[in-house]
């Protein structure tokens, strides 16, 4: 059978009691989870960013003019453990003469401000993009530490070293009471599209999916698309929203951490898969007009297929998978992947750096 473009609309949503209907569009799912040829180019490089005091994660690279490797992480302090990302996090620069480093700290660039600000408790999801002779990084905050306050934000600046030009409100809200991204906006994709308009992916769910669960993961985090004239906005959700969205398959299966590129000829998306194929692998899509998403294939696996470590310790519960992929492109060509991973030589997390062959 020829392999079909799979969309999960709104209308299947609505006819879900009926998806015998969909036998063959849906067939996948029963096949054997098949490598992408993204996954077959990956070839492991290690850790990086290692900070003593500090877990580290969303690592997003970028080559400068002069062949420096700069990437906009975020950090939180060792002391709040994992769960320290949703309100003692922020986005600090680091540099290195090459893609596998070794990275020197630079500077925090955007830090939690404190009561009364849209991102008061966190700054994290960091994506750094260079378009229309500045530099872009998008980020999302919070304002009570809690998931229902987050809100992609902005920043921009001339120079890689700053000053970063901070945002006083958000850049996208979410959706109205309801809507099925009415709980926040955050992981925030961008890309600029080839016929000028500016791209932003972001992830959501429902509020009452997450306040009243029916499943173990909580909520039902799906992928719309909002579409600008210009960098700074205003950015329009686009009517077809949500791109992404995985719940027909029966089992609340999801994806998070989308990271989105254009190739000239293709869109693509790595994401960290959530009960499609395994929560510890990464998902790979393609599509013609970066609406429309292909059949997820693997866009990575567990770290366990790519090297060897030492047991989990106990603290860390979501050891052995890499989240957050994000790409560097040298040459405009896809040439290393960053993921995050708990783990390493502090026993907290890091950056995981892939090789694209």
């Amino acid at each position: 059978m020829k392999r079909k473009e799979f969309i999960a609309t709104g209308i299947l949503a609505s006819l879900g009691s009926c998806l015998t209907a969909f036998g063959d569009d849906l067939k996948w799912l029963n096949q054997e989870p098949k490598l992408s040829d993204f996954e077959k180019r990956l070839s492991p490089v290690g850790r990086a960013l290692e900070f003593e005091d500090y877990y580290v994660w969303c690592n997003s690279p970028i080559e400068a003019p002069d062949g420096k490797i700069h990437v906009f992480f975020s950090r939180w302090p060792k002391a709040k453990s994992m769960s320290g990302w949703t309100h003692a996090s922020e986005i600090a620069h680091a540099v290195a003469d090459k893609p596998e480093g070794p990275y020197t700290y630079v500077s925090t660039v955007l830090a939690p401000r404190g009561e009364g600000f849209w991102d008061a408790t966190t700054c994290h999801n960091p994506s750094v993009h260079f378009v229309d002779g500045k530099y872009a990084l998008f980020f999302m905050g919070n304002s009570n530490g809690k998931l229902d306050t987050q809100r992609i934000g902005l920043a921009t600046a001339d120079s890689l070293y700053g000053p970063w030009k901070r945002p006083d409100e958000p850049l996208l809200l979410p959706g109205k009471e309801g809507e099925w991204d009415d709980h926040c906006t955050t992981n925030p994709s961008f890309f600029k599209h080839p016929n000028g308009e500016y791209w932003l992916y972001y992830k959501s769910f429902d509020t009452e999916g997450y306040i009243h669960p029916k499943f173990k993961i909580r909520g039902n985090r799906k992928y719309g698309l909002a579409i600008s004239k210009s960098l700074e906005g205003p950015y329009e959700k686009y009517e077809g929203n949500p791109v992404i969205d995985f719940h027909t398959m029966g089992n609340n299966e999801q994806c998070e951490d989308a990271f989105t590129w254009y190739d000239g000829n293709m869109f693509h998306m790595l994401a960290r898969d959530l009960g499609v194929y395994g929560i510890d692998k990464g998902l790979y899509m393609s599509s013609r007009d970066g609406k429309v998403w292909s059949e997820p294939e693997i866009g990575y696996q567990e770290l366990s297929k790519y090297i060897q470590q030492p047991p989990a310790p106990k603290h860390l519960n979501r050891y052995g998978r890499a989240e957050r992929p994000q790409v560097l492109f040298q040459n405009g060509k896809p040439t290393y992947l960053f993921t995050a991973s708990q783990g390493g030589k502090y026993e907290t997390a890091s950056a995981f750096i892939f090789k694209i062959n």
